[in-house]
């Protein structure tokens, strides 16, 4: 089976039982939609759980963003690219984000286990395509900024991916077999609610995980079963 979960946000007694519930095993595929770090007590340990199953594939979100703009040269004093704003600027934001708990727990790993994660980190996938039967589904943190018909999957930058708060009700694809699968918006702040969201070829999985009421849920790709914990 494939799966998609979102939003996990250092939830990491939820997505254990989460992955108990689903019976996840080797022969299954689990995609993880962004916003794995911060807000929650363990986002690190989520981290090392999903480094260790090769069939567990994480696309960017916004946090996982924002902590790579800081974590590099925070603990190493090292850069891979040009800071779109100064380290200062970046960890406030951050900071203010829920990033403390990532720090915390990033602290503790020896410098093996840092560059092990950060390596990871810089890994995650912008989207997805993954056909399931007829459907296609497109995995994304947040939806598409910017988007038009007519451009690739390839030419959206990583903003346009991680912050964009998208209409529910505004149809993407003409396709009625194509589904935008994304999280970033927690449900509960579009309808009042914490139950995936089906509009418009639109499949919104960020039920709130981190927030008091809030579930982490994860939807089948498959047979379309939703799953809550």
């Amino acid at each position: 089976m494939i799966y998609a979960m979102s939003d996990i946000h250092g939830m990491y007694d939820k997505y254990i039982k989460m992955l108990e519930l689903i019976e996840f095993s080797d022969d299954d595929e689990l995609y993880v939609l962004g916003d794995v770090v911060d807000r929650g007590d363990k986002p690190v340990e989520v981290l090392l759980d999903m480094m260790k199953r090769p069939n567990v594939y994480p696309i960017i979100g916004n946090h996982e963003l924002m902590a790579l703009n800081v974590l590099d040269i925070m603990f190493n004093g090292e850069t891979g690219g040009e800071q779109e704003i100064p380290i200062e600027a970046a960890m406030g934001d951050w900071l203010v984000n829920g990033g403390a708990y990532t720090i915390e727990g990033f602290a503790k790993l020896s410098y093996s286990d840092r560059t092990d994660v950060l390596d990871y980190l810089s890994e995650f996938l912008l989207c997805e395509a993954v056909d399931v039967g007829d459907k296609t589904f497109i995995l994304v943190h947040s939806g598409f900024d910017n988007f038009s018909p007519d451009k690739k999957l390839s030419d959206y930058t990583v903003n346009d991916l991680v912050w964009h708060r998208p209409d529910p009700a505004f149809r993407y694809f003409g396709d009625e077999s194509i589904y935008v699968v994304a999280g970033h918006t927690p449900t509960v702040t579009i309808n009042g609610g914490n139950s995936i969201i089906h509009s418009s070829g639109n499949i919104l999985i960020d039920c709130g995980a981190w927030y008091e009421g809030g579930r982490l849920a994860c939807l089948c790709l498959d047979t379309m079963e939703e799953f809550y914990v």
